[in-house]
């Protein structure tokens, strides 16, 4: 079962927002997205791409308590890392998210206009 937003680059590009395979739930990377609306700044993008995640989740009966591990990828470090923590706490809705998490620099994202992407891997 695949899981898409209907937004135009998912046809575009030819991919999908999220798979299961088995017990196991793939997510693209999820951006600050709110339809094809790409918020500003690399909080209210990364607050936007943990709840994209959620909705994505809800759809295979399933939320971010499910997610064993979630890479985010950074266009500016120092930008990012004091958020990362406040923003996934509150997004697991726990002070210590039991997640394994990888955070990765990069010059460059999809589109200019985004700070912040994050792929997630759920178990249900």
């Amino acid at each position: 079962m695949i899981e898409n937003f209907g937004l135009p680059w998912e046809q575009d590009y030819g991919y999908v927002q999220a798979i299961r395979s088995g017990d196991t739930i793939y997510l693209s990377g999820q951006v600050g997205n709110r339809g094809s609306e790409i918020l500003e700044g690399i909080e209210a993008q990364m607050r936007q791409a943990y709840a994209n995640a959620e909705e994505l989740l809800q759809r295979y009966g399933a939320s971010l308590a499910n997610v064993v591990e979630e890479t985010l990828y950074v266009r500016d470090m120092d930008e990012a890392f004091p958020y990362a923590g406040p923003v996934r706490k509150a997004a697991y809705g726990r002070p210590d998210p039991q997640v394994a998490s990888t955070i990765v620099g990069t010059t460059r994202l999809a589109f200019p206009e985004l700070l912040i992407e994050i792929a997630f891997t759920a178990r249900v």
